[in-house]
């Protein structure tokens, strides 16, 4: 793009700035390569003429941006939108820019284009009821060749007008939704999202839900819509602060930095942390940090760590006990389908079921499926004992967990947390957290008091002799089975089960890992992380370490 085109809005009317001329507002297009055109439809051309093929060039790239960009700051939707790939979603979010947003000035300052991509800085003022402020950010736009004219376009995407805008989001600008918060955490330490990154989603979902509960009065704000009726508002620019209302949480700031920091040695990671003997929510962090929030929405196999559950199901039926020889051969078949343990290793007949347990084995839970004589057990086991798949109400948007009734091979998989079974960092910390305990203590993260929501209850505690026989298999398993040297710089009271989830089509398995340690359980996954106590296993003991 040739240096010194600025884009700008002057007194309150867009205009465009080229080497310090200005154009008029609504004619900026006038004379540049014959006009208008119909987006990827008709660009004014005969329908005989040829249509162009090939790449993009350097100067078309160069013309379509300015084009572009002179039409967008002229505040000629209709024009702009036509030069872009999708007119019909272009338009509504270039009008809205000025109108929903209410951008009064804007100096759009494109750079050097790489490859096809044109970067470009936006300053601009936002003004609402007699209220300023200026706004600065940078984003990019693509230039592709339309498929039906051959014309260069713009290829469009909402992050076109913002980095940050999704498809269905749009630009506000105006009194903000909900009143902002304080975040504390249980001792009252302040929690931003500038400090714990992966709480953004988090503080955004509880600002909505209890910004005006919490005392709050709300400000001017410029803000990006959630696409989603119950998704959360994200604020871009503050105009007017109003009263942030005082919000506590059930969160730890030692355990959430450390999670934090756990979390960003791996590329796709999330950990959650919980207290027993409560259900309080310590931590949880992500890595990525910012959008989706895996730890607590995610569903993934969560390999056999779900072995937690199906012990504590054996036992009960009296079909198992910690201190019992049980069968791990090296693989086993089950309806046609058949079952191996890592490395295809076996045990002597001799081996208890904390030995199978601690040096995870497969088979030695699958050969007791034939013993439980019914598929449903363990469905009804993680239900009814372990509260998964209730409606939790945390505080914000939680995925539950999902056994679903199986048969066959795929009742077998789920013995060993395969197949149908879906789980995540925050599940599987509950998992551990109702071995330890003995009772399912829903999870939360904001007091039910605040609001009266109805807190999930499981339909009956695990037995003291099943907790204690799964809690001390967790303890052998800290102590010199596959957990120990993740479990190795932990304290206290400890207990560990680790996970490796298989995933069609991805080469390495996602590691998982839940442990405890006295009042604290936490659990963490790692996208092809391999083995449980390899890349997840460390990340959980940071945050045993250093939770309360």
């Amino acid at each position: 793009m040739r240096s010194g085109v600025k884009v700008a809005m002057v007194g309150g009317v867009f205009a465009v700035v080229v080497g310090g001329v200005g154009y008029g507002a609504y004619n900026v297009l006038d004379g540049l390569n014959g006009g208008g055109g119909g987006g990827d439809g008709t660009d004014g051309k005969s329908a005989s003429a040829e249509v162009k093929t090939g790449p993009v060039t350097a100067a078309e790239i160069d013309d379509t941006t300015k084009r572009f960009l002179k039409a967008w700051a002229s505040g000629d939707a209709a024009v702009a939108s036509q030069l872009t790939n999708n007119a019909t979603e272009a338009e509504p979010a270039l009008s809205g820019y000025r109108e929903s947003a209410h951008v009064t000035a804007a100096v759009i300052t494109p750079g050097p284009a790489v490859g096809t991509k044109v970067p470009y800085t936006v300053k601009a003022t936002v003004s609402f009821k007699g209220k300023s402020k200026p706004w600065s950010y940078s984003s990019e736009l693509t230039v592709v060749r339309g498929l039906t004219t051959g014309r260069p376009l713009v290829d469009w995407a909402p992050t076109v007008i913002h980095p940050q805008l999704t498809a269905g989001a749009s630009l506000k600008t105006g009194e903000a939704s909900a009143p902002s918060i304080e975040a504390v955490d249980h001792n009252g330490r302040v929690l931003t999202k500038e400090k714990y990154p992966s709480l953004g989603p988090i503080l955004d979902a509880l600002r909505d839900k209890y910004g005006e509960k919490a005392g709050g009065t709300a400000g001017i704000e410029t803000w990006i819509e959630s696409e989603k009726a119950d998704g959360p508002d994200k604020t871009l620019l503050v105009l007017t602060k109003g009263r942030p209302g005082k919000l506590q949480t059930t969160l730890d700031a030692n355990a959430q930095a450390a999670a934090e920091t756990a979390v960003k040695k791996f590329s796709q990671a999330s950990v959650v942390a919980v207290r027993p003997s409560t259900g309080a929510i310590r931590a949880v962090a992500n890595n990525p940090a910012t959008g989706f929030n895996t730890a607590m929405q995610g569903k993934q196999a969560p390999g056999s760590t779900m072995k937690i559950v199906t012990a504590a199901m054996l036992i009960e039926k009296g079909l198992a006990a910690a201190d019992r020889p049980v069968e791990c051969p090296k693989d086993v078949m089950w309806q046609g389908r058949t079952f191996h343990n890592l490395d295809h290793f076996s045990l002597p007949d001799t081996a208890t079921l904390t030995t199978s347990f601690a040096r995870s084995c497969n088979t030695a839970f699958i050969k007791l499926i034939d013993e439980v004589d019914d598929e449903t057990a363990l469905a009804k086991e993680a239900r009814d004992v372990f509260g998964i798949g209730l409606n939790w109400q945390t505080g914000v948007v939680t995925f539950d967990g999902s056994v679903p009734e199986a048969t066959g091979g795929e009742a077998a998989a789920q013995y060993i947390g395969q197949g149908t079974i879906q789980m995540n960092a925050l599940n599987m910390a509950s998992i551990t957290a109702t071995a330890k305990n003995g009772t399912f203590r829903q999870p939360i993260l904001v007091d039910r008091d605040l609001d009266g929501r109805p807190i999930a209850t499981a339909s009956r505690s695990l037995s003291p002799s099943a907790s204690q026989q799964v809690t001390n298999m967790m303890r052998q398993t800290a102590s010199w089975g596959t957990g120990k040297a993740a479990m190795a710089s932990v304290g206290g009271d400890k207990g560990a089960k680790t996970g490796s989830a298989e995933v069609d089509g991805q080469a390495t398995s996602n590691s998982w890992f839940a442990g405890f340690s006295n009042d604290l359980a936490a659990a963490a996954v790692v996208q092809s992380g391999g083995h449980g106590g390899d890349a997840a296993g460390p990340v959980v003991a940071a945050v045993l370490r250093a939770g309360s």
